[in-house]
């Protein structure tokens, strides 16, 4: 038996180990915990705004902080400021590259963030001194393709790549202040915690990992999901983080219980979560599938409550507002639909 070998028993061991320490400290199941508690009624959302404009598949969508403005990316090489209250467009942003993956509002509602293919986050200021949107910074340095990013400030902006790392920038100067290396396949996904102290990622190697940013060291892995996980989301109050994966699941992981407290699937569901996003109590989660569809979920009884039914192509992101009363679907079909 080679060392590899050897090491690679130890490595499973020690995993196996570290489960089942996990199981003997667990005092309850969320299952048990909330039996006394109802099902949500059905959750039924009508599609109160339809955004067009987009020539293409949109990939990526992120409210601004005022629960008014969000911004879109869409592989016709646009990216749309849109005010949801009139459907008008704020901005129509062209981009240097098409290929875009994702986008992001600053939480001050000052710039906006992009980037793909093209391996690099493109930041543009909206609030220019004459009115023009212009690119303010290109943070070129991952060697894989960008799949997510979002501002902590005016200032830092972290980023995801299907390099297998997490970068923290600097926005002023372009240079990178952190790299989160751990991931062992694409980083698919990012989310930045309420305190915006950690931020979790999903990867392709089936882990989420919670990180903190000020150490820059992987302080939580999460596992269970047997395929790549595409979507990940903090629960409102920063103590869980949910996750969507291509095996068709989502789950919710405790952090301070360090476990999986309770996986959404049905039989009927066969195909994959594209986008996750829980509502502003924590009590629904809403979350996107290949199949054309978005699923509510009770976060709590595993049940579903609701179906978004609106869309002729894969739903491929979604977003709730920071005051919780919208949500908004991006999807293949080039449009975007606000529910309440």
């Amino acid at each position: 038996m080679g060392e590899m070998e050897q090491l690679r028993k130890e490595a499973e061991r020690l995993k196996d180990d570290i489960t089942a320490a996990r199981k003997a400290v667990q005092d309850a199941t969320l299952q048990d915990t909330v039996s006394g508690t109802a099902v949500v009624g059905r959750v039924q959302l009508k599609t109160r705004k339809t955004l067009r404009g987009h020539l293409a598949k949109i990939y990526a969508m992120h409210w601004s902080t005022d629960s008014k403005l969000c911004v879109s990316a869409s592989q016709d090489g646009k990216l749309i400021v849109w005010d949801s209250y009139t459907t008008n467009k704020v901005n129509a942003i062209p981009l240097k590259s098409s290929w875009v993956m994702t986008c992001s509002y600053a939480p001050s509602g000052n710039m906006v963030a992009c980037g793909g293919l093209d391996n690099m986050c493109s930041i543009y200021n909206l609030k220019g001194k004459d009115g023009n949107v212009k690119v303010m910074r290109e943070l070129a340095a991952h060697t894989g393709y960008l799949s997510c990013c979002r501002f902590l400030s005016d200032a830092e902006i972290i980023t995801s790549s299907g390099d297998c790392t997490c970068v923290l920038w600097d926005i002023e100067t372009g240079t990178q202040k952190t790299v989160f290396i751990g991931h062992m396949g694409d980083c698919m996904s990012l989310a930045v915690s309420p305190d915006f102290k950690t931020f979790i990622s999903g990867a392709c190697d089936f882990t989420a990992k919670l990180w903190d940013i000020r150490e820059g060291q992987c302080r939580q892995t999460f596992s269970g999901h047997e395929s790549d996980i595409n979507a990940i989301a903090f629960f409102p109050n920063g103590n869980a983080v949910i996750t969507g994966s291509d095996d068709a699941t989502c789950k919710l992981y405790d952090l301070r219980a360090d476990q999986e407290l309770i996986t959404y699937q049905d039989s009927s569901i066969m195909c994959g979560v594209t986008s996750i996003a829980p509502s502003f109590s924590g009590r629904l989660i809403l979350a996107g599938y290949d199949d054309f569809n978005c699923n509510i979920w009770d976060s709590l009884k595993a049940e579903r409550v609701g179906v978004l039914a609106g869309h002729d192509n894969r739903v491929s992101c979604i977003g709730v507002t920071a005051d919780g009363m919208a949500c908004c679907t991006g999807s293949w079909d080039s449009f975007l639909k606000v529910w309440n």
